[in-house]
């Protein structure tokens, strides 16, 4: 089978495995969040922490507890990376760096995962699995709660109650992730993903000299670091590794976990909201914007334009073999698509156009289909500003899902669109400015600019990939990306819990003659093209001057 074909049907089989999930697992989630009824075990998890689950909160309420749960979990995380030598299975490490251990422990609460050093060099198991893997699960628990928080906003009326943050942070974990997230992690040993607790195993090498592969209880921090839309490696090079992905199966499941609860939050949507279609719609625009990307993607790492890569017959560099051009293609799009950030390939050595394409998924608002949670309520917010132009082109008030759409709910959509978009772009700027920035790109001219923009536009976004040419382990780089994840995660929800607390506090509002229905596909056109031209008219200046400029030299 040639590779074209074998792609093909890697991404028909993927598609086919999401959409046999997507019924089941979208309409458990509703059920996850909408049940009064609370597990036996549950229910001692509130006892030991004082949280009555049967009461109800304001939105800044809500919100205070998401930034109170991150902050003291960036605090302990910062304090397991610093007090590793006094724990057990730290390898011999010694305790992270503190600028290295600051930006790892916003990096992984944040549900961003950039990592600026080699996680089987620095750190030791009980870091990794009582560290790291922890918040794989919390942080995307806390993305789920506040998409569904928003849900609820569109739902309820007359009321200034969102639910608990603390029962939705819960079930996230118990009902949601932690049994997918065993089922998956058997799967992948099954299918040959490493599963250890050595510190590695001596091999003999070709030249006949000994050396130690380091080995990690990789499986399970692989599953859920794709189901979670985290991305951290165990290893330091990530998906490529194969102890973490070792072969075209286990990266085709890796590609599944990655997508699976993203997608299937949309027919969650319409299940709450009892309107199918809406969720359908959702659903449409974020497909098309992945279906479309990878197209591109694949096409330009497939005809390369550079002098080697064209003798080769393809741009294989920075490619494992076991994957090709196909199966690199499809994770990188995925993974930038959503906030996962993994990579099972060097997206440094993509082509231009290649390469500006994974930028440009993150530059969408990474809605295509977007991290947990974080996709659902980012497409959310568009689809907001979508009906509110569609308001002021035909003079009526916009209304969304039941609701009116005023001052307050477009200016909370507004901060949550923009946020993003100022904090790449500041960031960016002020990198590019200061001399030091030079002596931190491995590669000048157009690709250098890509470096830098990459870097802040997936700390902003909450991705954690990486373009590898720049060297970010400098106190300025530390710091900056460490505050560029924070204001990319956090802005966003505050903006968003405020709309979804102005949003439940009204009345539903019935439909009408002049209300735009937005379950048709005429509304999925004007959502497509509201997400594509607010990141065009955002981000085409800086796109021209890097991965375009690259593509076209």
């Amino acid at each position: 089978m040639s590779p074209t074909l074998a792609g093909l049907a890697q991404v028909g089989l993927l598609v086919v495995a999401l959409a046999v999930c997507y019924r089941p697992l979208g309409d458990h989630m509703a059920r996850v969040y909408t049940t009064d009824r609370h597990w036996k075990v549950e229910r001692a998890l509130y006892r030991l922490v004082r949280v009555n689950p049967d009461s109800e909160q304001r939105w800044t309420t809500y919100a205070a507890g998401v930034l109170g749960f991150s902050f003291v979990s960036i605090v302990l995380l910062y304090l397991l990376q610093r007090l590793q030598p006094l724990l057990p299975l730290d390898l011999g490490r010694g305790a992270v760096e503190p600028g290295i251990a600051f930006n790892t422990a916003v990096s992984f609460v944040t549900n961003t995962n950039w990592q600026s050093y080699s996680p089987e060099a620095v750190l030791g198991h009980t870091v990794q699995m009582a560290g790291l893997t922890v918040q794989n699960f919390v942080s995307a628990a806390v993305g789920m709660a506040v998409a569904v928080a928003l849900v609820r906003g569109f739902v309820r009326a007359r009321t200034d109650r969102l639910g608990n943050f603390w029962v939705d942070l819960t079930r996230g974990v118990t009902r949601v992730l932690l049994p997918i997230a065993f089922v998956a992690a058997i799967v992948l040993v099954a299918l040959g993903a490493v599963m250890s607790l050595a510190k590695g195993v001596q091999i003999t090498g070709v030249d006949g000299v000994q050396r130690t592969l380091a080995l990690a209880p990789a499986a399970s921090q692989e599953v859920i670091k794709e189901l979670g839309t985290n991305g951290g490696g165990i290893f330091n090079a990530n998906s490529a590794h194969p102890f973490e992905n070792p072969n075209a199966w286990t990266n085709l499941f890796e590609i599944f976990l990655i997508l699976l609860i993203p997608v299937a939050l949309t027919r969650t949507l319409g299940s709450m909201v009892g309107d199918r279609k809406q969720g359908y719609v959702l659903l449409s625009v974020m497909g098309l914007l992945w279906a479309a990307l990878l197209s591109v993607a694949w096409w330009a790492e497939s005809h390369p334009n550079g002098v080697a890569s064209l003798a080769a017959g393809a741009a294989m560099e920075g490619k494992e073999v076991r994957f090709g051009i196909p199966s690199t293609a499809l994770f990188a799009v995925s993974t930038t698509g959503t906030s996962t950030g993994a990579v099972n390939g060097t997206h440094d050595s993509l082509t231009g156009l290649g390469g500006g394409v994974t930028l440009l998924n993150m530059l969408l608002g990474e809605v295509a289909p977007g991290g947990v949670g974080a996709g659902l309520y980012g497409i959310l917010v568009m689809a907001v500003i979508a009906v509110f132009l569609a308001g002021l082109m035909v003079g009526r008030t916009p209304e969304y899902l039941g609701k009116k759409l005023g001052r307050r709910e477009v200016t909370a959509a507004a901060i949550a669109m923009l946020a993003m978009p100022t904090v790449v772009l500041l960031g960016t700027g002020v990198a590019l400015l200061l001399p030091s920035t030079t002596g931190a790109l491995n590669n000048p001219g157009a690709h250098g600019l890509s470096e830098v923009l990459y870097a802040y536009a997936s700390t902003g976004n909450n991705n954690g990939s990486a373009f590898g040419g720049l060297t970010v382990t400098s106190d300025f780089f530390q710091s900056t990306l460490g505050v560029a994840m924070l204001l990319g995660r956090f802005l966003p929800i505050l903006a968003v819990l405020a709309l979804a607390g102005s949003l439940a506090q009204q009345r539903k509002v019935p439909a009408t003659a002049g209300t735009l229905p937005t379950g048709s596909p005429l509304f999925a056109g004007m959502l497509l093209g509201t997400v594509v031209l607010v990141a065009a008219l955002t981000f085409l200046p800086a796109l021209a001057l890097g991965p375009i400029a690259e593509a076209l030299a």
